[in-house]
């Protein structure tokens, strides 16, 4: 949604001068969302969290119960995640793992490794040789697999189906798996596929990609005697369209898909990992308006913080949705600016004309000591972000709970 919840108003109107900008969570949305999405996918899909779009603990937290494990793509993720959420599954992926990190992984008992590389099979099965050498180690291969001219045209950021650096080639694919079944490497165990070709895509475009992807997988297996797959990782990357907030993932659709896909191969448990689709809808940033000024016919309000603390819209070229709210006080002697046009265009306050949060926004009137909560800030905001440029302070961070009471894990980031 774009306009804040009630919890998330009374919080931004609260606020004083020196508190903002804030990232505001509103948890209790966080939670109805994850239970939506939970009670759409069948009982034999796992959902997984992608930790890298929003690795705050108290999302993490709030997650918890609605969610099977946690993906994680670096070591500094897999640390973070295993203690905001000890004891829950966590799957290793990511391209480039160094041996310091599958180490850790390995020590950490990590439950699934997603290997992009042969080299990477390579290095995990020796590691895991040395430190659980009496355990065996679940991997699954990430394959960057072809796909249907034209099947992720929608996609707003591809990682398969042509020329990237992620996952394995498919002509590498039945000498990987005899390398995880031969014997070669008796430390690891081929325990299924995964594959995540693309992001911003809508629910008949996923089901379509997750039913290659299953369908190329079991082809892989009945063309080695004996081996059998226990799961396919179809990946995340569901929608979360910026320009229209309102449109959402059709979850419903998606998870009855899924359903007739788990009924067409009983022995396989399918998983997703969603992150943005998670997490964005529950997220503001908000901060005040500085300045209201006029260049060359247009009119621009410049606001505290900016795209140093949410990249988002400057990355995927966007105008970030936005709610205007009004202050009536003017503490200060000097005269009030106010927009007189009936379009603004929101910058922050850094010192390059790239520093736009959003374009035209309707808000006649507008004036400096007004309020501007950016919606949809709940992923791929605040830690995707250059936030040492021109060393602005760091934003707040508050995280509100039910009954709108900032919880501990709020307090514990604001530290």
């Amino acid at each position: 949604m774009t306009i804040p919840t009630a919890a998330v108003r009374d919080r931004v109107l609260s606020l004083s001068s020196g508190e903002l900008p804030a990232y505001v969570y509103d948890l209790a949305a966080l939670r109805d969302h994850a239970a939506h999405v939970r009670a759409a996918l069948p009982a034999r899909v796992e959902l997984y969290y992608a930790a890298k779009a929003n690795p705050e603990p108290g999302i993490l937290a709030a997650l918890g119960p609605y969610v099977d494990g946690y993906e994680v793509a670096s070591g500094g993720e897999l640390t973070h995640v295993a203690k905001a959420a000890p004891g829950r599954p966590l799957a290793f992926g990511g391209p480039g793992k160094t041996p310091a990190e599958v180490t850790a992984a390995l020590e950490q008992g990590v439950e699934r490794f997603h290997v992009e590389s042969e080299y990477e099979l390579h290095m995990l099965a020796e590691l895991a040789r040395q430190v659980a050498p009496d355990s065996r180690v679940a991997v699954l291969p990430r394959f960057n697999l072809p796909v249907a001219s034209g099947s992720l045209a929608a996609s707003s950021l591809a990682m398969g189906g042509r020329p990237t650096p992620f996952g394995l080639d498919p002509s590498e694919a039945d000498a990987v798996v005899r390398l995880l079944t031969d014997g070669t490497y008796p430390h690891l165990e081929l325990r299924g596929v995964h594959a995540h070709l693309a992001s911003g895509l809508r629910a008949p475009e996923q089901l379509a990609v997750a039913e290659s992807i299953v369908r190329w997988a079991v082809g892989l297996a009945e063309r080695h005697d004996g081996v059998r797959l226990a799961e396919v990782n179809v990946g995340g990357g569901m929608t979360v369209d910026y320009a229209a907030p309102e449109d959402r993932f059709d979850w419903v659709a998606y998870g009855e898909g899924l359903a007739e896909l788990a009924c067409r191969y009983p022995d396989l448990t399918l998983r997703i990992e969603p992150g943005r689709a998670l997490t964005a809808y529950c997220g503001w940033y908000v901060t005040e308006v500085l300045d209201v000024k006029q260049s060359h016919g247009e009119e621009f309000a410049v606001v505290r913080g900016g795209t140093h603390h949410m990249r988002t819209p400057a990355t995927k070229g966007h105008d970030q949705p936005c709610t205007t709210l009004a202050v009536e006080d003017w503490a200060h002697p000097w005269p009030r600016p106010a927009a007189r046009r009936e379009l603004v265009t929101l910058t922050g306050q850094l010192c390059t004309p790239k520093d736009v949060l959003a374009r035209n926004v309707r808000a006649p009137g507008l004036r400096a000591g007004d309020r501007v909560a950016f919606a949809l800030a709940g992923a791929y905001a605040w830690n995707i972000s250059h936030h040492d440029f021109l060393m602005h302070p760091r934003p707040g961070f508050h995280f509100l709970d039910g009954v709108d009471t900032e919880s501990a894990a709020g307090k514990a980031a604001q530290s």
